[in-house]
């Protein structure tokens, strides 16, 4: 039942990633009914590698291309491309940012709230994603100008006064941002079609990852508390790679005098 079940998934066009979250949901509830209801005997869950998922290598921005895409936002939109990606942000955690949650004077933005949209409700403020969502996240220097800019045009002057909102003030629906933002056009203008609002904090990740930062460093700046998600983005990248190999071949070059001649040579 439980193999019908899943090809019955895939073959009505469930992709094999959302058939995997399926498929863990299922067996942690029959779980459940084996080991605290004492219903079932066995988990019959039991296909091998129906749990995992294999999500495509979502792009990466360069720096450039990121302020590339930024400046060719709506004015009011080029902040919340800077902050997204430079504080590795998810898009509720960013667009429920409110004036008390950033200092530009010590260069942080706090990430105590999320938006979240629920069916029948709208937009609903709550709590971050997990407990390490909770955060403090330092900015680099270099976009404080362009924040501080943003905050003198377009944000209120109370403290509880959001950050990034529509013309009209209001919370910005994600399904509303990409035509406000003419979003397809710009992405495709410096060379990314199809990339997605997401794939900034992607960029963030993997930007914060090559400054050679630790593994918990890197999870408290992501606001993750496992390290999986975090290690997937300590992969080597070619700068890295090239600063161990030229490390290597420094070392393998014979000792020379100080006239520069190879040590044990008469030459």
């Amino acid at each position: 039942m439980v193999r019908a079940w899943r090809v019955n998934l895939l073959s009505s066009g469930v992709s094999e990633n959302g058939a995997a979250k399926a498929y863990r949901l299922l067996r942690a509830i029959l779980n459940t009914a084996v080991r605290e209801d004492e219903i079932l005997r066995a988990n019959p869950c039991r296909i091998p590698g129906a749990d995992q998922e294999h999500p495509a290598e979502r792009p990466t921005l360069t720096v450039p291309q990121v302020l590339v895409l930024a400046e060719k936002m709506p004015e009011r939109f080029k902040a919340l491309i800077l902050v997204t990606t430079f504080g590795c942000l998810r898009w509720g955690e960013v667009t429920a940012l409110q004036r008390t949650d950033i200092d530009t004077k010590a260069q942080t933005v706090r990430v105590r709230q999320a938006f979240t949209e629920q069916r029948g409700k709208g937009l609903v403020i709550g709590p971050p994603k997990s407990r390490a969502s909770k955060r403090t996240v330092v900015l680099p220097k270099a976009i404080i100008p362009t924040v501080e800019d943003h905050l003198a045009k377009y944000v209120g002057a109370a403290a509880n006064a959001y950050i990034f909102t529509t013309e009209s003030g209001k919370p910005i629906l994600r399904g509303n941002f990409n035509k406000m933002a003419r979003w397809s056009e710009n992405v495709a203008a410096i060379g990314t079609p199809g990339l997605h609002f997401h794939d900034l904090r992607h960029t963030g990740n993997t930007l914060a990852s090559g400054t050679g930062t630790s593994l918990r460093d890197l999870m408290a700046r992501m606001g993750h508390d496992s390290p999986r998600a975090a290690m997937i983005y300590q992969h080597a990248t070619d700068g890295a790679d090239r600063a161990i190999a030229a490390g290597l071949d420094l070392a393998l070059r014979p000792p020379t005098d100080d006239d520069g001649h190879v040590v044990g040579t008469d030459s």
